[in-house]
């Protein structure tokens, strides 16, 4: 299987050219930024700060209390990151739901190690306010590689739906999912989808698509496991990914019976 992902595109932003972008009522959302710090800037002109996510045994969802992964008080901080294609395995399925592990048709769910996944989204043109209503979709592979809904040389999973759903923000611009941590597949790095549209059914609605990756020592660890170990030792890592991005990297944190990470992205959406 390939994946034919493109290069991030961009160009680099000084420090003084992102307080501009900004607006002074934002400059204060960057004091943790060095002087010698630089952001990337989207075609979009998007943004985004990770935060992250870690694992263990495959277990039922747990009702974490979003306060103990979202700050109630602080505004997520809007730090420019880059945008990536989505790569040929979207499908736009109209499926909202919070618990992406299953198949709707059968009700099998994916086994492997929960992982909670909360967006935090903003919007930088008025200080970095939340940005509520904002369709939040995400897709990944299964613990073996195999994503849903599509047909690819080595395997055929037209009309399933596993590992994919959508979310619209809530007031306070979260959109949060119960998912796996994802396996692997040949030529790819450990990654997951996602795309955020403020208006889908318009061309003039906003369209930003990346996607988020994670620590190879936690991968290592959660790969050692069932069903994620018949799959081998992955032959791609971070390093060697032709489009991984470091700022795109999710910290992932112990939660119950699995592990869950945080996203904070701001979006430019006077384009």
């Amino acid at each position: 299987m390939s994946d034919n992902d493109d290069e991030p595109v961009g160009r680099i932003l000084s420090r003084r050219e992102v307080l501009k972008l900004l607006g002074a009522a934002s400059a204060a959302l960057l004091v943790g930024c060095g002087p010698e710090q630089t952001m990337v800037v989207p075609t979009n002109a998007a943004t985004a700060v990770p935060t992250t996510a870690a694992a263990t045994p495959i277990a039922p969802v747990i009702d974490t209390p979003l306060a103990t992964l979202v700050s109630s008080t602080a505004v997520p901080t809007c730090v420019v990151r880059p945008e990536l294609t989505e790569g040929p395995y979207f499908v736009d399925t109209g499926l909202e739901r919070s618990d992406i592990r299953s198949d709707p048709a059968t009700g099998v769910v994916k086994e492997g190690v929960l992982l909670t996944l909360i967006f935090n989204v903003s919007q930088i043109n008025n200080g970095c306010t939340p940005l509520p209503g904002a369709l939040v979709d995400v897709w990944h592979c299964d613990a073996l590689g195999v994503y849903s809904g599509v047909t690819d040389r080595t395997f055929d999973t037209s009309g399933q739906q596993f590992l994919r759903g959508y979310q619209l923000t809530d007031a306070n611009g979260v959109a949060k999912f119960v998912t796996i941590y994802p396996g692997w597949y040949p030529g790819r790095t450990v990654h997951i989808h996602f795309k955020i549209r403020t208006d889908p059914d318009s061309a003039q609605g906003y369209d930003f698509t990346s996607q988020l990756f994670f620590d190879e020592a936690l991968s290592d660890q959660i790969h050692t496991q069932q069903p994620y170990a018949s799959k081998g030792y992955r032959n791609t890592l971070n390093a060697n990914d032709r489009i991984y991005s470091p700022e795109l990297l999710l910290t992932a944190v112990p939660d119950g019976n699995g592990y869950a990470a945080t996203f904070d992205i701001g979006l430019d959406l006077s384009g």
